[in-house]
């Protein structure tokens, strides 16, 4: 009888993770712009503002809807949009709403307002907020492999300039969101606060240069692999840039310890995703990849690169993900662990977060653990 009802329960447990269900979404009443065109954009969508799969349909008198079908269960986040991220809804006084939560365990309908849009009320200007221990290395770096220019930060320690030490390289992606709220789209990430707070105490300084994305080539440089819907990926090249380009040229500048085990490389989203790529690629250059919420869904290549990956060294990997992001990035994320748990002197740490969000906020949250990790190990 027990074995019966144990298998009773495995058997609903699958069908519930198997099942998909149907929802819909009702916006009842808009404050203003009534007659534009409503979007839903959310983590089943990569967050897409501008989605005409997502597009709210007339549904009775005032009121728009959407019916999404075949969705899977889990914890969705989303919020409406008119078309564009500076078209997102807000307070009825234009500030930010955190992101609506949606859960579904069967079909499902809900009703909202929106009380406001954000192009309805003026942006404040934003302030500079880098400190002095950042500057702009160029605002046109060349990366010769995609014959395109590039700004480049670099963050040094309070006292480089005091001291003839040599000191680990940390490279980031998104360089506009990691030290000037100014330049940041989405929020910043604070590392130069972070950094002068952290070196203090664990007296384990580094020199952290960020590499601004490609605006809209930001998909194709930080995937490797060819995507049908973004095009042909750059990745492969973009790594080289940093690997024979853009390293060569911060050694020959800087005070820099070269080898792997003083050279890290950090991302979140797709800038995760060519962070791991170029640990797997380049192990002799790339000792650590931080890999913030990294976009493994755009890039199935990417598992059996990780699984043929073979390295003499002793790379570390910290793989963190959201529970409220889209609903496959923790099965890939752990996935992904899992490939490169199996080859035993890998060095991995695998964090979830079970209220984090696909957004800046976590991710700058992170990575404070994220350093001390990587400079205590």
């Amino acid at each position: 009888m027990r074995i019966a009802l144990l298998l009773f329960c495995c058997l609903l447990v699958s069908t519930l993770s198997m099942a998909q269900f149907s929802v819909r979404f009702v916006v009842t009443d808009v404050a203003t712009q009534k007659n534009d065109d409503i979007f839903v954009t959310g983590n089943f969508n990569n967050w897409n503002p501008h989605d005409e799969n997502y597009k709210l349909k007339p549904f009775g008198g005032s009121r728009k809807s959407l019916v999404l079908k075949n969705m899977a269960s889990g914890t969705y986040a989303f919020k409406f949009t008119r078309g564009a991220q500076d078209k997102i809804e807000t307070t009825a006084d234009g500030r930010d709403i955190a992101d609506r939560i949606l859960e579904v365990n069967g079909d499902v309908s809900g009703e909202y307002t929106i009380a406001g849009w954000k192009d309805n009320y003026p942006e404040v200007p934003k302030k500079y907020t880098a400190s002095p221990q950042v500057r702009i290395l160029d605002t046109a770096f060349l990366i010769p492999q995609l014959q395109r220019t590039r700004r480049i930060w670099i963050y040094l320690p309070k006292n480089y300039a005091l001291s003839t030490v040599k000191y680990p390289v940390l490279y980031m992606q998104d360089g506009q969101n990691l030290f000037n709220e100014q330049t940041a789209a989405f929020g910043e990430w604070g590392v130069d606060e972070c950094l002068d707070t952290l070196q203090q105490k664990l007296n384990k300084p580094c020199i952290v240069v960020g590499i601004d994305h490609g605006g809209e080539k930001r998909m194709t440089e930080y995937n490797p692999f060819n995507n049908e819907k973004y095009g042909t990926g750059e990745g492969k090249e973009y790594v080289s840039f940093l690997v024979k380009t853009l390293k060569p040229y911060i050694d020959s500048k800087f005070r820099t310890l070269k080898g792997p085990e003083n050279t890290s490389i950090a991302g979140s989203s797709m800038g995760g995703l060519i962070s791991l790529y170029a640990v797997l690629q380049y192990p002799d250059v790339f000792g650590t990849a931080g890999a913030f919420s990294p976009s493994l869904w755009i890039a199935p290549d990417i598992f059996s690169e990780a699984d043929k990956f073979n390295s003499p060294t002793q790379p570390k990997f910290y793989l963190y993900a959201g529970s409220r992001e889209s609903t496959e990035m923790v099965p890939d994320l752990e996935k992904l662990g899992n490939i490169l748990k199996q080859k035993q002197r890998y060095i991995i740490r695998q964090v979830i977060n079970p209220l984090g969000q696909h957004k800046e906020t976590y991710w700058k949250q992170e990575f404070a653990q994220f350093y001390k990790w990587m400079m205590l190990l």
